[in-house]
């Protein structure tokens, strides 16, 4: 077991070195508690599972999908994994690459939204 923590730990950090464009959009706006003054982090092994940015103090995950998300076996993967995130209490909240690159505004204005909203219900 220890083996695959270490292989996901080895996987994570290759992510965070190799970040798509999107991801580093979006990261720029992010990092350093720019948003409501919440701590993410890039590329962090939850579970089974490699999440491109984690809240972990408020439970929130975000995702950036490519194209790859909209085909038939990832959009399963994907719900397979949303449900697992989800049992355990974690919120998921996924952009798309069109909308991090074109609709930035809009993408940061939902997240603060959701953020507030999730602030609230504590």
């Amino acid at each position: 077991m220890s083996g695959d923590k270490s292989i996901m730990k080895s996987n994570a950090r290759h992510l965070r070195a190799n970040m798509t464009e999107h991801e580093q959009l979006i990261w720029y706006h992010i990092r350093r508690k720019q948003i409501n003054n919440i701590q993410f982090y890039r590329q962090k092994h939850l579970g089974p599972f490699i999440v491109d940015f984690y809240a972990p103090s408020i439970r929130l995950i975000v995702e950036i999908d490519g194209s790859q998300h909209f085909e038939e076996d990832h959009c399963e993967q994907d719900k397979f994994r949303d449900a697992y995130l989800r049992e355990a209490k974690i919120h998921v909240l996924r952009f798309n690459n069109h909308e991090v690159k074109y609709q930035m505004d809009g993408v940061l204005e939902k997240l603060h939204y959701v953020i507030e909203q999730i602030k609230h219900k504590r």
